[in-house]
């Protein structure tokens, strides 16, 4: 699943393991979920070192990213109905303009929904696991103006800058951020929620007809 958003472009795959984590062993509980998320050398300006050839296996960013693109598909679906598999999420930046963390849940579902669908025709799932959609955008104040979807030149200079991640039936799932150079309004907040909450409608039909449900 290829997801764009203005000029950033992640490629979102899900694939199934037929095994669970080890801390998973005899519980009985399901299956799990995880995602992992990179941004390949030349995918922004300057070129970012690739992941493994500094020493370090990951960095800071891309660790804390991995982590809000599973917890938010994780609040997608029911692991307990799940067979013994592990779903493992991969997003991939090919190239980034501001957005690299929401674009990417905007496709990892789409790509997760496709493998739940390949587990389904393989009699492989005693029910369908799969809450609803997930969806999320990035939203923030530059020059004291509310704006949705923020690209890297909007991002650099915000105020304030959150990403904001709701489930299908409107209830939010996560708000990640902070103001950048000064506090802001509770009043702003609820605004920007708002926005997000739109913003995040249409970008279900979008997934919902790229899945032609």
């Amino acid at each position: 699943m290829l997801a764009e958003c203005g000029k950033t472009k992640v490629l979102c795959t899900a694939s199934v393991q037929d095994q669970v984590p080890h801390w998973m062993h005899s519980r009985h509980q399901g299956g799990w979920l995880t995602a992992e998320y990179s941004m390949l050398p030349n995918a922004g300006t300057p070129r970012k070192p690739r992941d493994g050839r500094t020493g370090r296996p990951l960095d800071g960013r891309s660790f804390e990213i991995q982590r809000l693109v599973g917890r938010a598909l994780r609040c997608a679906i029911d692991l307990t109905v799940m067979p013994e598999v592990t779903l493992w999420v991969d997003c991939d930046v090919l190239q980034a303009d501001g957005g690299t963390r929401t674009t990417s849940i905007n496709g990892a579902i789409v790509a997760l929904y496709d493998a739940l669908l390949w587990m389904e025709e393989q009699k492989q799932l005693p029910r369908w696991p799969l809450r609803g959609l997930v969806s999320a955008v990035s939203v923030g104040v530059v020059g004291g103006t509310p704006m949705i979807d923020l690209d890297y030149h909007e991002d650099s200079s915000a105020e304030v800058d959150l990403s904001i991640v709701f489930a299908s039936d409107d209830r939010l799932i996560e708000i990640q951020g902070a103001a950048e150079k000064q506090p802001f309004a509770m009043e702003q907040l609820q605004t920007m929620v708002a926005m997000a909450q739109k913003s995040c409608a249409e970008i279900r039909d979008l997934q919902k007809q790229a899945l032609g449900i």
